[in-house]
């Protein structure tokens, strides 16, 4: 299987750190402002900001979700030099959308102008493995459908979480401070907060779309290999859940990223890549001539460089992701992909060794080769 085209879309508004550090609900503390700083994350392209002081509840809206899912689909369509009337396959992955049904391939259709009969298939909640995971589906559908075209969605959108959760948020206290504190819930509630605003500084909005097909140029798809859950509680080192309110009609919001994420991430994908790679692993990371890695963090990025020996310069590309559009979640790969390909940065003959982790606990490895 190839993957013939890449699209990637960013949202039209950019706000630097600087930025949004100036806008953000509350006055940070200088060491809380260098634990931003040390994500990585210069500049970021958001859908929805966080400006609102109203107490109103508000019904959040899909429209600005399904134009750039629209225009990621519409500019992969293009460049593969098809039309939506010669996809006969529609994946779309993601983690949020206001429509917690129907999922965001029913949102799509219309606004594509799919035949009402295509084939399509929602995946939720997979995060940083989504593109992995799309490629594995589509893969399973061209071997039934050899002569067809696959289009694979992926939305990295989650301002409607990162960016609503620190609505009202009127202190931030220090981390070396939260661990003094000894009243448990108390404790909990403050790096709660703390989590919050780290999220509300890493990740940002964007969509990316593939066109994949059994032929064609394009990168081809060797091996995929997925690890999760090694032990039984390691998907509660990253997650997104509701909690109730006891008010009619309400839920909230939590979500957590551990500090043990840099260790599991290093885990999960060394074991991963093990399992890609087998007796060839050790030679195959060293000539590999490309890496795409989850844009995590600049703490993860480099965790995971030195755990590999991966040289910087086959880095480069999840680094310039990740400052300048930070964490994308599922959509972060393909970014990286379309900035490798786009760039000619590889050869024929050449190996791109792509690597994704993260909540769920999961890691997943893919082999990529660069053929004519």
């Amino acid at each position: 299987m190839r993957i013939l085209k890449l699209a990637t879309v960013l949202p039209k508004h950019g706000y630097s750190t600087d930025e949004l550090m100036r806008k953000f609900p509350c006055r940070l503390p200088e060491s809380v402002k260098q634990n931003v700083l040390n994500l990585g994350v210069s500049k970021r392209y958001l859908i929805n900001q966080a400006e609102s002081t109203s107490k109103k509840e508000t019904v959040l809206s899909e429209d600005e979700l399904v134009d750039l899912c629209s225009e990621a689909c519409e500019k992969a369509i293009e460049k593969a030099g098809l039309s939506v009337r010669d996809v006969d396959y529609f994946i779309v992955t993601y983690d949020v959308n206001p429509f917690l049904s129907p999922g965001l391939s029913q949102l799509l259709f219309p606004r594509l102008g799919f035949d009402p009969y295509v084939k399509h298939v929602n995946a939720q909640g997979i995060a940083s493995t989504a593109f992995p995971k799309a490629l594995d589906l589509a893969e399973n559908y061209l071997a039934l459908h050899p002569k067809d075209y696959v289009l694979i969605c992926v939305s990295g959108v989650s301002s409607y979480w990162f960016q609503n959760q620190v609505r009202g948020i009127g202190e931030i206290m220090e981390i070396g401070q939260i661990n003094k504190i000894e009243d448990e819930a108390k404790k909990q509630s403050e790096l709660r907060k703390w989590v919050a605003t780290m999220q509300f500084f890493l990740f940002g909005d964007g969509a990316a779309a593939a066109i994949v097909a059994r032929k064609g140029e394009g990168l081809t798809v060797r091996k995929t290999v997925e690890v999760t859950n090694l032990r039984k509680n390691d998907y509660m080192a990253g997650y997104a859940r509701l909690s109730s309110l006891n008010e009619p009609f309400k839920l909230g919001f939590y979500s957590h990223l551990d500090k043990e994420i840099p260790s599991l991430g290093a885990e999960y994908t060394s074991l991963a890549l093990k399992r890609l790679l087998g007796r060839n692993a050790e030679k195959t990371i060293k000539t590999a001539r490309k890496w795409a890695v989850h844009t995590g963090s600049e703490k993860i990025l480099n965790a995971l460089a030195e755990r590999h020996g991966i040289e910087p310069e086959k880095l480069e590309e999840s680094h310039e992701v990740l400052k300048d559009c930070g964490n994308l979640a599922g959509a972060s790969l393909p970014f990286i992909l379309e900035k490798i390909v786009s760039g000619s940065k590889t050869s024929v003959g050449d190996i791109v060794l792509m690597v994704g982790y993260g909540w769920g606990f999961s890691a997943t490895a893919t082999l990529l080769e660069c053929e004519e």
